[in-house]
């Protein structure tokens, strides 16, 4: 019974050392600066979103990513004028996007709220306080 008790205490030992090197994470100690001349842009979700809806977000005609429940657009634009757009996916109503033109200034923080208005007709990108 002792052997049988010593190998399961070495084995236990054993796994726990696996999932600790397996846990292991690096830190450079310092959070990475922005890049220069830029401006820091969020976008986030309402909550009342819809569940089964997706917060799509474009920036100069580009797609730069689709947002679940839970997930909101933060990223840093350079200086200069950009087109903001959040549409919804799937968009089974024709929900009409909502668009922003933003002059990002650099170091400047930009917080907008993609929301439903005019009884969930549109989505817009409300300017956030």
């Amino acid at each position: 019974m002792k052997k049988y008790s010593s190998i399961t205490c070495a084995l236990t030992v054993a796994f726990i050392g696996l999932i600790l090197i397996g846990c292991e994470t690096t830190q450079s100690g310092a959070a990475s600066a922005p890049p220069p001349n830029s401006g820091h842009v969020f976008i986030y979700r309402v909550a009342n979103f819809g569940t089964d809806l997706s917060l799509v977000v474009s920036v100069d005609g580009k797609d730069v990513g689709s947002f679940s429940e839970g997930r909101n657009y933060s990223d840093y634009l350079p200086a200069g004028q950009h087109v903001l757009v959040a549409r919804v996916d799937p968009n089974r109503t024709g929900v009409q996007p909502g668009r922003k033109t933003l002059n990002v200034k650099a170091g400047q923080t930009y917080v907008y709220t993609a929301a439903w208005s005019g009884g969930g007709e549109k989505l817009t990108l409300v300017l956030g306080q």
